[in-house]
């Protein structure tokens, strides 16, 4: 049963593919050009030992690196949020996106405002000369007249637990001449922790022994705080993704669990004709259901339909809905049909038996909506006594031509507590086909499809051909909500 305060909404528009392709491309061509200038100035500072070419040179490497992240991420964003959370390693962070390679420093209310955002540094240790460019006096937070950090000094600028990170950093590139590529935190003058990125490379006398190191650091803060958002919030769209899929399969199970197992046609009452008691052939009740997906959700919904033979050789016909779908709904769905069954067999007529589902639906801990209709056809009479509680009615088809019974009256389960519900009598003929669907199937004014159906079901020879002329008509068709339908025809 759809929700009453269910609306059509338009889906919101994905971004265009072709402008991310087009930054692709660009992307492509600017590492081109990067290559262009790294071979360039990789030339020159082999040439000279001016400490400027090779700042220039980690400016330019930095950018390479930035603009191979750029692409993969611009890749990314065109490939969409993977459909599971296993295609990436747990607790691993996406590449940081491409930024500006200048000096830029953050708004005057931004965290760090004034911070350089990238500066250089050499340790000279022939004559233990330090020099720190402006930019990375900014970045630390640091007067210059309070002098440049030597490399022993710069531990206590470090978290204690960072401090084994750099140590290794630098023992690697003092001791083993390996270039320095990694990540730490700094604590600033001002007391702010800041994230840096070292990267730097030992400059070699003539008898290969490292004479001085020269380094670029940059602040990273922002990017790492956007790569943790951007993998909080694909691990938070996969865990909803997979909850959507555990819910999904909870409802299914509880629905096939609760719906009626049989398949095919089914015959009420199951007593052998010209056996003690048993009913005429003529008021044998030939049945045939199906329950029709939603074509448009991937939740189920709370639709049922359900058919007993009772005491007395009494056949319940019942189908309703509830508001909402998934595992709420279903379990909702399953208490109500239990309901239904138990009270039926107790002898409960249609119309009490309706107040009765009201007052359980009314009082659940999970308040909710539903409309059903429920039936009870005695063979020995061929008589319809039937109740509905704001739903469809019967449709009953007789000599070629349909028509929908005139409804007692009856409010929606779960609206009004302690609400009252009239029940009527419909006499049946032998050859009567009578339709019972909930409101995903066809509601008024769409009733006239079914009727139209009533030439085919004057010629169907069993309830199961006059089911298979309504999944033919509505089978096919894209519906907003799920829905069942059950087929009684009565034995000629």
């Amino acid at each position: 049963m759809p929700s009453p305060q269910s609306a059509d909404r338009p889906a919101a528009e994905a971004a265009e593919p072709g402008a991310v392709d087009v930054l692709i491309t660009q992307t492509r061509r600017l590492r081109g050009g990067l290559d262009a200038v790294r071979r360039e100035t990789a030339a020159d500072a082999e040439r000279s030992g001016d400490p400027r070419l090779r700042w220039q040179r980690a400016l330019v490497e930095l950018a390479a690196q930035h603009a191979d992240t750029l692409g993969e991420h611009l890749g990314q964003l065109r490939e969409g949020l993977p459909a599971d959370d296993a295609t990436a390693p747990a607790g691993s962070l996406p590449a940081a996106p491409a930024a500006t390679l200048t000096a830029e420093r953050p708004g005057p209310d931004g965290p760090g405002a004034g911070a350089a955002r990238a500066g250089s540094a050499e340790w000279n240790f022939l004559t233990d000369e330090v020099s720190w460019s402006e930019e990375l006096f900014e970045l630390f937070g640091r007067r210059p007249e309070d002098g440049a950090l030597t490399l022993d000094e710069l531990p206590s600028c470090l978290p204690e637990e960072d401090t084994p990170v750099l140590t290794a950093m630098l023992t690697d590139c003092l001791v083993d001449g390996k270039p320095v590529d990694g990540e730490f935190r700094i604590v600033r003058g001002d007391g702010e922790l800041r994230t840096v990125h070292m990267m730097g490379e030992p400059v070699l006398d003539a008898d290969g022994c490292t004479a001085s190191m020269w380094a670029v650091l940059r602040d990273v803060s922002e990017l790492r705080r956007s790569q943790r958002e951007v993998h909080e919030t694909r691990d938070s769209a996969a865990r909803r993704q997979h909850l959507a899929r555990t819910e999904h399969r909870i409802a299914v199970e509880l629905q096939e669990a609760v719906l009626p197992p049989w398949r095919g046609s089914l015959r009420f009452p199951q007593q052998a004709t010209g056996a003690p008691g048993a009913p005429h052939e003529g008021a044998v009740l030939d049945l045939a259901a199906h329950y029709l997906p939603s074509a448009t959700s991937t939740l189920i919904g709370g639709d049922w339909f359900d058919a007993m033979e009772l005491p007395g050789g009494r056949t319940l016909l019942t189908v309703g809905g509830l508001t909402g779908h998934g595992v709420t709904a279903t379990s909702t769905m399953a208490m109500l049909l239990g309901a239904v069954r138990g009270m039926a067999v107790s002898g409960s007529e249609p119309g009490p038996l309706m107040g009765w589902l009201n007052h359980l639906l009314d009082a659940s801990a999970q308040p909710a909506l539903g409309s059903a209709v429920c039936c009870r056809y005695d063979p020995a009479t061929r008589t319809l006594l039937w109740a509905q509680a704001g739903h469809p009615a019967p449709l009953l088809f007789r000599d070629g031509t349909g028509h929908a019974l005139r409804p007692p009256r009856g409010v929606l389960l779960g609206a009004v507590s302690d609400a009252a519900y009239e029940q009527t009598a419909q006499a049946l003929l032998p050859g009567d086909v009578l339709v019972l669907h909930t409101e995903g199937l066809a509601a008024l004014p769409s009733d006239a499809r079914l009727l139209a159906l009533a030439p085919r079901f004057a010629a169907a020879g069993s309830a199961q051909e006059c089911l298979r002329a309504v999944l033919e008509e509505f089978g096919g068709t894209g519906r907003e909500d799920d829905a069942c339908v059950l087929i009684a025809r009565i034995g000629s």
